[in-house]
Order: C-alpha cells, then sequence, then structure tokens
C-alpha cells in the first residue's frame, strides 16, 4: 500500500504543474482581490521553480558530499541501490538514467580494490510497466565488465529505499554473511534518505555519493538565473526526497 501511495503522490510533487495550476485558476477567478492575488503569486512560483541558483543552493545543502576514491578505505561490500536504469519494452534492453553513475562507480570502485564484493539491491520501481528487474540484469553487466560472479550478489525483492535497507538486513541474514563493512553506493542527493533508512534496519553503513548535481569547483554562470525546465525538474526532486524523507519519518522507516 506504501509504495502504491508513494508512487501516486510522486506524480503529485510537479513544481510545473503547481504554476500550471495557478496561472489556470488565475484565468478562471473573476473576482478583482482574488485575481490580484493570484496573479502576484503565480508570478513568484514561476519565477522561483524556474530558477536555477536558487535550487542549486537547496541542492547544494541536502547532497551528501563525496569522497575522492583514492581516500576510501577497503570495504567488504559495496551496496548499489536501484533506480538507475529504465526498461524499454520494445527492444528488451536496458536504458540508463543518470543515476546508472551508481553502478559506474561501483565498477570502479572494484577493480581499484575499494570494495571486494559488490550486492545489487532493487528489484522494479514499476507500478504498470513490466520487464524491468534490475538486480537481476545489472548482474549480468557487471560481469561483462570482467567482475566474477562470485562476487556479485543480488537482492531482488525490494522496490523502493525502505524496502531496498529491509530486504538487503534480510537477504544478509539469510546467506550468513559475515562482514566489517559496508560502503553504500547511491546518489548523492538520494544518500540522507537511502543512509538514515539502513541505519534504521541496523546497517551503519559508510558512504559513497555519486552523480553529483552540485560542484563547488563551478564558476558562476549568467544561466543559472535564466529561467529553464531544467529548473523544474531539479525542484521536482528536490521536493520528492524532502516529501519522502518526510513519509518515511512519519511510517518509522527512519
Amino acid at each position: 500500500m506504501f509504495f502504491i501511495l508513494s508512487k501516486t503522490l510522486s506524480t503529485l510533487l510537479s513544481p510545473f504543474l503547481w504554476v500550471i495550476l495557478s496561472w489556470l485558476a488565475f484565468i478562471w477567478v473573476k473576482r478583482p482581490k482574488p485575481k490580484k492575488i493570484l496573479l502576484w503569486f503565480s508570478i513568484c512560483i514561476s519565477l522561483l521553480f524556474s530558477n536555477g541558483y536558487v535550487v542549486g543552493k537547496f541542492v547544494e545543502l541536502w547532497e551528501v558530499q563525496g569522497t575522492k576514491s583514492d581516500a576510501l578505505k577497503t570495504h567488504d561490500y559495496g551496496i548499489v541501490l536501484s533506480g538507475m536504469f529504465e526498461y524499454h519494452g520494445t527492444l528488451e534492453r536496458l536504458s540508463a538514467r543518470r543515476g546508472s553513475d551508481r553502478l559506474w562507480q561501483a565498477i570502479h570502485l572494484y577493480h581499484e580494490g575499494k570494495i571486494k564484493k559488490i550486492l545489487l539491491s532493487g528489484d522494479s520501481g514499476y507500478i504498470f510497466r513490466e520487464g524491468l528487474h534490475e538486480a537481476e540484469q545489472l548482474k549480468q553487466i557487471l560481469i561483462e565488465q570482467n567482475i566474477p560472479e562470485v562476487d556479485i550478489l543480488i537482492e531482488n525483492k525490494s522496490r523502493n529505499t525502505h524496502e531496498n535497507a529491509l530486504e538487503t538486513m534480510k537477504f544478509i541474514k539469510k546467506q550468513g554473511i559475515v562482514a566489517n563493512s559496508f560502503l553504500l553506493i547511491t546518489s548523492a542527493i538520494h544518500m540522507r534518505r537511502a543512509k538514515a533508512c539502513f541505519k534504521k534496519e541496523g546497517l551503519d553503513c559508510a558512504t559513497f555519493s555519486t552523480d553529483h548535481y552540485y560542484d563547488a569547483s563551478s564558476t558562476f554562470s549568467p544561466n543559472w538565473i535564466v529561467p529553464s525546465a531544467e529548473a523544474f525538474v531539479m525542484w521536482k526532486r528536490m521536493i520528492k526526497e524532502w516529501v519522502g524523507t518526510i513519509m518515511y519519518r512519519l511510517f518509522g522507516f527512519i
């Protein structure tokens, strides 16, 4: 039930949708005073949610900072969370999202000797679409990247971050895995909630953040303050994480 609820709620967490509804309300309302309020409200939220600089500052505060691989100690297991790929039904193959950097970095960490084994966690986040079985399908990709099958484990029951943590802990206990250290590998914007979920289930992992949206070395660009569609997308990602964190606290998942 929570899985269905979260996916349904996610579709409503769109600042672009909010802006459209606000302007439609402005057009529909006829009374002068409410109409004036709606006009200024619509202008303000349009400027806010289309501004890349403003959302970038929120991203900077929220993302968990990354670690250079050469500064990382060796860990027994690298836990890579799903949500990186989509499935193209017609072509019958995986299509990478930006979050696939999680897998890319895990491959590098393995070959650099920073993680000894890789545990892929997650099946599919789809409600209606079929074909995606991420952990199982990514296992083959890792094998093709010269990682021995014996060093690849998969947890293929979870569908969201809470279940990633819950099912991974069940898997570790069922397999009798005894390890000194685990490294959690996921997107920087997602790491805060993910780490809290794993800690709640009794696994206090070290973290390795990937696919950062904020880069402190970037110089200011005028494009950051020019209204853009990308800013709406970034706001939606941030709002999803904020609401997700609040909901997880309410349901006792973190």
